[in-house]
């Protein structure tokens, strides 16, 4: 019998994981399928109960709902202390898991960032925000998280601040944050399809030797990669992230080594066309 796993998320439309893990079933030959469903925040409970009920083999979980989740599965140690799940595994009871972190410093250090030492101003204080920043200040990165709402991110360096160096502010010294900076990583929303003109920060508040990081990956190139490439500083693409966390969430699922190269080429095709 075929076996489902799923991404739920509110919106939803833009998610490639059903074409990377679609991907990665087929060319491993497995009897598998992977979709992505409209979940709201309010539903979600009832939603994770029925893909449980149904068999499903596990779920991925977006934005809205990575910390909701933490009120309703039982996290492992690391998404407990993170305070957000993206992961859930049935195999033998509902288990949450946070492949966020994984991901993103994966993608980092693949582009030659040195995570120890290094000053990260995380923009956004969501779900990703919160297993990007506990992944990082716990490898020796020194962390300063943004929002709009300060009092969201003072709260969560205060819980980063468990493992490693962070703290919390609002977006009103942000051209100053930026200088300082070695590593800016977009972790909200802004630059999403079909809002491909918003961005958090533009080419003036940046510097030549900054790396800039978005999580968003639709479109491939955002408008923050594009004006943090005319201020001459290096660029990450959320492709990336997106392909090292599907791939950790694979390997708790199926306990199947996750074919890396065939997730992010199918990502990428689908981000051409």
């Amino acid at each position: 019998m075929k076996k489902v796993f799923a991404v739920f998320g509110d919106p939803i439309e833009h998610s490639l994981s059903p074409v990377m893990h679609n991907a990665a079933f087929k060319a491993l030959g497995m009897d598998c399928t992977y979709h992505a469903f409209r979940v709201s925040r309010e539903n979600l409970k009832d939603a994770i109960k029925g893909a449980h009920a149904m068999g499903f083999g596990g779920l991925n979980l977006t934005v809205p709902l990575k910390e909701e989740a933490l009120k309703i599965v039982q996290p492992d140690p690391l998404a407990a202390t993170m305070g957000a799940i993206n992961t859930v595994d049935f195999k033998c009871t509902v288990r949450g898991y946070n492949t966020d972190g994984i991901g993103a410093k994966r993608a980092l250090v693949d582009a030659g960032v040195k995570i120890e030492g290094a000053k990260v101003l995380i923009v956004g204080a969501g779900g990703a925000a919160r297993g990007i920043s506990f992944k990082l200040a716990g490898d020796g990165a020194d962390i300063t998280i943004a929002n709009r709402t300060p009092e969201k991110s003072i709260q969560l360096a205060e819980d980063v601040a468990l493992v490693g160096n962070a703290r919390g502010c609002g977006l009103d010294k942000l051209d100053e944050l930026i200088a300082d900076a070695d590593v800016l990583i977009n972790c909200t929303s802004l630059g999403m399809h079909p809002q491909v003109e918003a961005t958090i920060a533009i080419a003036e508040q940046m510097h030549s030797g900054l790396v800039v990081f978005d999580i968003v990956y639709n479109p491939l190139k955002t408008k923050l990669l594009k004006e943090a490439e005319k201020a001459g500083a290096k660029t990450v693409s959320g492709v990336m992230m997106l392909v090292y966390q599907g791939a950790e969430a694979f390997r708790i699922w199926t306990d199947v080594e996750p074919p890396v190269e065939v997730m992010k080429e199918a990502v990428m095709g689908a981000l051409r066309t």
